[in-house]
């Protein structure tokens, strides 16, 4: 009776480490595709990124936009003109060059919005120089390796069944938490990016208002907010090297039950920082 009841136990206690092991196998797969994905795609521009929606974004801008936008030039150069007459006493006092200032001024808002996705381009063209070389220093495997795994399946067949059975049960919860911090990732990443694509659909708007220093504000908030855009995939690429250098210094011991939870806790750790670098670097850029 003993050995029937032993030969169960041990069918058990097989059933679970191969039940574990599966879960563990696939456990991080998803995060590890989502993370080793980021680099690729915080180094694409928004042409790059997807030439479909750029195009269709471009061609709205350009057919919608840009009639508004120079319908707020025209005002504020009429409001300008104005100005000008008006403290020079109604030009009783008036001196060539404030009209040629306000020519060239008028000429040089006009240029902007007829380049503005040049401009708006050139922006990112410079974030993504910087994120590409940033990438070449920034190194790291985040996924847990094999070697990590068959080390804890070694630890999993000493173990008692009632110890395996539990552990089953939390991976199961970090399973699903993984699986939801990835859809996490993904959010945020093309997120960004989707941000990116509306707020360049409306930049002639803002660049119209350079031809007025009052109004010139609008134009200067939106190019920080663009910087700062463009600078968050830089700020994530850091984000990502710091955990890989954090999941590399996790050790999967006898302790396994930690080493997994030590490695949830990173992962959403990352999702976090992940979620601030929109903020800080909006702060960095003195954008809002």
């Amino acid at each position: 009776m003993d050995s029937v009841l032993d030969q169960i136990g041990e069918w058990f206690k097989k059933m679970l480490v191969s039940g574990i092991m599966n879960q563990l196998t696939g456990l991080f797969d998803s995060v590890n595709t989502q993370v080793g994905d980021i680099a690729t795609q915080m180094g694409q521009t928004p042409a790059s990124f997807s030439p479909g929606i750029f195009s269709m974004i471009r061609n709205v801008s350009e057919s919608v936009i840009i009639p508004i936008a120079g319908l707020i030039l025209t005002f504020i150069a009429c409001y300008e003109l104005i100005q000008m007459i008006i403290e020079h006493n109604n030009l009783a006092n008036f001196e060539t060059w404030t009209f040629f200032r306000w020519v060239f001024k008028t000429f040089v808002a006009v240029v902007l919005i007829t380049n503005t996705f040049n401009i708006v381009m050139a922006v990112f063209d410079v974030a993504q120089h910087v994120i590409n070389n940033a990438g070449g220093l920034i190194t790291g495997d985040t996924a847990v390796n094999a070697d990590a795994l068959e080390s804890m399946q070694d630890t999993l067949e000493a173990m008692e069944i009632g110890p395996l059975f539990a552990l089953f049960l939390q991976c199961m919860v970090v399973q699903f938490t993984i699986k939801a911090l990835s859809v996490v990732i993904f959010v945020i990443v093309y997120g960004r990016m989707i941000e990116i694509y509306l707020m360049t659909s409306l930049a002639p708007i803002p660049f119209s208002t350079f031809g007025n220093r009052e109004q010139s504000m609008v134009g200067q908030n939106y190019l920080r907010s663009l910087l700062a855009l463009g600078f968050q995939g830089f700020l994530i690429m850091i984000c990502v090297g710091i955990y890989a250098v954090l999941i590399q210094g996790v050790s999967v011991s006898e302790d396994i039950i930690g080493s997994i939870w030590g490695i949830l806790g990173y992962t959403v750790l990352l999702c976090f920082t992940l979620f601030k670098t929109g903020t800080l670097a909006k702060s960095v850029f003195s954008a809002h």
